[in-house]
């Protein structure tokens, strides 16, 4: 069922009958008016794909729980504190990309020639300003580069050496390519290289190999918002290939009239669907609620079409949608009403 695959929390309204809040759960999940809107709301994704409770120890799961609240905490405290969502996106996925865990800055996969490119995004929904970068080797956040892109340069997308000349001038930390070793990640590109086919490279188990970002979404006090995305890309890529992650519309959208998005999973279709973008569409131009956009872009597009992943997705009301076609992903929400982690398909 498709309820066991993505989660949407309504608003809650105040019903006079009974004096308490209660959820918003009208058919066709109508979004609640401006006033209902909570002070704030915030996602975050760890990445999609074959996420199954059998491949993963109880240790590992409250591992990866813990790391996924640890996130949440960093961006409620400065969205609770009246900070800026801006702000709580950085700091949260900064969170995500100093751990191992995740596929993104400390826990990047290998490129096929043993190497680490990291790409990220960042999208102001207030201004539509947005900031990109591709192909980091030695810069320890990307996001903080995308950032510094969004804020201190007059273009959108920076990559390979010159994002890295423009980050080092901003001052952003650097670190050597050996920050980035983790033995998980290059023992997954030795079978990655095992699986391929000798004459074209191709992946025979490519859902093992192409999914893996971090993501946040966050919508402020003001009632701005704002998305972010960042990755190490795909084990065993070659040619300095880039995913949906540093194309805006595509790994990540944001608009205060619409929603903010961020994206996970097989980059390509994410590219060629103009994933993120899209719903913000859906939603401005057709009017859909967030969690029928968001579903139908999810199971009705993109799984039809051979492209595996999910979104986390935040309205201008604080609506939250999680949608994947994947059997897990790492995901999480947080509002002033309360907060939800999980991993896999079944858990609700």
């Amino acid at each position: 069922m498709r309820t066991l695959r993505y989660l949407i929390l309504a608003l809650p309204l105040w019903l006079a009958s009974c004096g308490g809040p209660q959820p918003d759960n009208s058919a066709g999940g109508q979004q609640a008016p401006a006033a209902e809107r909570p002070a704030y709301a915030m996602a975050i994704h760890g990445g999609a794909g074959t996420i199954l409770r059998e491949n993963i120890t109880p240790e590992q799961e409250a591992e990866i729980k813990a790391a996924l609240n640890a996130a949440l905490d960093i961006g409620e405290e400065v969205l609770r504190s009246g900070g800026s969502s801006r702000d709580a996106v950085e700091q949260a996925i900064m969170y995500l990309e100093d751990s191992p865990l995740f596929n993104a800055g400390k826990g990047a996969v290998f490129t096929h020639e043993g190497k680490n490119e990291l790409d990220a995004s960042i999208m102001d929904g207030l201004t539509l300003e947005a900031g990109a970068v591709g192909g980091l080797r030695q810069v320890k956040n990307p996001i903080r580069a995308a950032r510094a892109v969004l804020e201190n340069s007059p273009h959108v997308l920076l990559t390979g050496a010159g994002a890295e000349q423009f980050a080092i001038e901003q001052g952003i930390d650097t670190v050597s390519s050996s920050y980035f070793f983790t033995q998980s990640r290059w023992d997954a590109l030795q079978r990655a290289k095992a699986s391929a086919d000798q004459k074209t490279g191709a992946l025979e188990t490519p859902a093992d190999y192409k999914f893996g970002t971090v993501g946040c979404v966050a919508l402020d006090q003001e009632g701005n918002i704002t998305a972010g995305t960042s990755t190490g890309g795909m084990t065993n890529k070659r040619y300095n290939r880039f995913g949906d992650v540093p194309v805006i519309g595509a790994g990540t959208y944001a608009d205060n009239a619409s929603c903010g998005v961020s994206c996970t999973g097989h980059g390509e279709f994410f590219i060629r669907y103009a994933v993120a973008h899209d719903l913000h569409a859906l939603m401005s131009y057709q009017g859909m609620a967030l969690s029928d956009a968001a579903d139908h872009i999810i199971f009705s597009k993109l799984k039809p079409a051979g492209g595996g992943g999910g979104l986390i997705a935040v309205d201008k009301n604080g609506n939250i949608a999680m949608p994947f076609n994947t059997p897990g992903m790492y995901r999480g929400y947080v509002r002033p009403d309360g907060r939800y982690v999980g991993l896999y398909a079944e858990e609700e």
